[in-house]
């Protein structure tokens, strides 16, 4: 089997919690033309923001929202404010600072998921984040996507493998949290890759993964690049798929923990059709085959 990230979460509060996904406002430096333009090819944020995250409204007014929402069904939950669109460590650190403290400081948030990338992570707010950590629950995600500097460069990422290595080592060594975030599907890239990449991923020293089926969004580049040449892709039946996260799963260390195997972004973005399976439907599919 696996450690599922629930799990293992409330083993670290000492309860329940539930991440609130944040748009705090960032872009990111390959979309401003630090290293790059037009951001990820694949890239759509609309595509994982809930409703009540927008940038017209204050960290706090999306996070009461998120309880809001929340906390008809599991009153007694509690919080992690997950900012989670574009890079959210990509500003000045006093404003991060702000914005972070912003959402610390909100009744029942418990910690904090920043959702970035390698390449955005320098020194003094690494130094600020070792502090912060010490006071409150803390993960770092990092969007690493490929471990193939091929794939990276197809997909203008704008960073490349080694900048992943540094980066995780440097916060993990700090005793933060470290999490990592790959798709599985990216053009160019065989299944016995994908695989591969569980072993290499496994040598560092994450904390956390989230694996993603490769979705292809209406308007990306991603979805003009597969309507010219599909052949480059490879694309799974929920069946499929579930037999190369098993595969994933069974090629990586064993005290990883796996919070998702599936996005689910809505069905008006998708330029292919989706599955239409929910998630916890997905996660049964993958416990039954890892039985077997």
């Amino acid at each position: 089997m696996y450690i599922d990230f629930g799990t293992w979460l409330t083993d670290q509060l000492g309860c329940k919690a539930q991440k609130i996904s944040i748009n705090a406002g960032f872009t990111c430096p390959n979309r401003d033309g630090r290293v790059g333009e037009g951001g990820c090819t694949y890239c759509n944020n609309q595509t994982f923001n809930p409703a009540y995250c927008h940038t017209d409204k204050t960290i706090r007014q999306q996070l009461e929202e998120g309880k809001e929402f929340f906390a008809r069904k599991y009153p007694s939950m509690k919080y992690l404010a997950y900012f989670q669109a574009y890079t959210n460590t990509y500003a000045a650190l006093d404003d991060l600072k702000r914005k972070y403290e912003e959402a610390l400081s909100v009744d029942g948030v418990v910690g904090l998921v920043i959702g970035t990338r390698p390449d955005c992570m320098p020194e003094a707010l690494l130094d600020y984040l070792t502090d912060l950590n010490r006071h409150t629950f803390l993960i770092v995600e990092y969007g690493i996507e490929s471990i193939y500097d091929k794939t990276l460069i197809r997909i203008n990422r704008g960073h490349d493998y080694a900048c992943t290595q540094q980066a995780v080592k440097a916060t993990s060594e700090r005793g933060i949290h470290v999490g990592g975030h790959i798709i599985l599907g990216l053009p160019g890239e065989s299944r016995e890759e994908m695989i591969h990449e569980a072993e290499q991923l496994s040598q560092l020293p994450l904390t956390t993964l989230k694996l993603h089926q490769l979705q292809l969004i209406k308007g990306t580049r991603m979805a003009d690049e597969y309507a010219a040449h599909p052949e480059a892709f490879l694309r799974f039946t929920p069946d499929e798929y579930a037999d190369l996260v098993v595969q994933f799963i069974r090629h990586s260390r064993p005290d990883l923990v796996f919070e998702r195997f599936v996005s689910q972004s809505p069905a008006s973005l998708l330029a292919q059709p989706g599955w239409g399976l929910k998630n916890y439907e997905f996660v049964e599919l993958v416990r039954k085959r890892l039985h077997h």
